[in-house]
């Protein structure tokens, strides 16, 4: 067995399996957009348990949509966060993870930017719920920070290329045979 030892051994690499389970950076998710991501989820957080606390409401579809935003980014940006920190995207079937990411944030950004004012506007005026709406447009800072970050760090993600700009504006050469035409030639 020492001599099967000795021949193995210098071509073959032991798998290396790492008992960690909360990996960053990866592809998907820097350190920087960790915290950020991280930040979301504690505004949006407080934010949502704030407008919980509020106990009376003059008119309550601005309180009800402010709740519904606060918990669906709460949710989704904790969710997010877990599968981008860790190897379970990988498992999900989704390939597209930084375009989904992008336009997530973006989203929630617009959301909570419109429940965030539509519920300052028409509020009692308690202190909870103006400490709901602080927390709601400090998310949205968080939200847009995150999506700026990303446009700088990794560019647009629907920016398309342009490959005619590539040829140094020169008229694409036509092929001179196509790759069918033995096949229509014999029918």
């Amino acid at each position: 067995m020492a001599t099967a030892d000795a021949v193995y051994s210098p071509t073959t690499v032991s798998e290396n399996k790492s008992k960690k389970w909360f990996i960053v950076p990866t592809d998907n998710l820097d350190k920087f957009r960790c915290l950020i991501k991280v930040v979301q989820v504690l505004l949006s957080f407080v934010a949502f348990i704030l407008e919980e606390v509020v106990t009376t409401c003059m008119s309550c579809s601005p309180l009800y949509f402010f709740e519904f935003v606060s918990c669906t980014a709460f949710l989704f940006t904790a969710l997010l966060l877990i599968l981008l920190a860790t190897n379970l995207h990988k498992r999900v079937g989704i390939n597209c993870w930084p375009t989904l990411d992008f336009v997530y944030t973006g989203l929630m950004a617009a959301f909570f930017l419109i429940a965030s004012i539509v519920f300052a506007s028409d509020n009692g005026g308690t202190d909870l719920e103006k400490a709901a709406v602080a927390f709601g447009f400090l998310a949205i800072v968080a939200f847009l920070v995150d999506a700026g970050w990303f446009v700088k760090t990794r560019g647009f993600p629907f920016k398309r290329t342009n490959q005619q700009a590539a040829s140094n504006g020169e008229a694409p050469v036509a092929e001179a045979e196509k790759l069918n035409r033995e096949q229509n030639e014999a029918d």
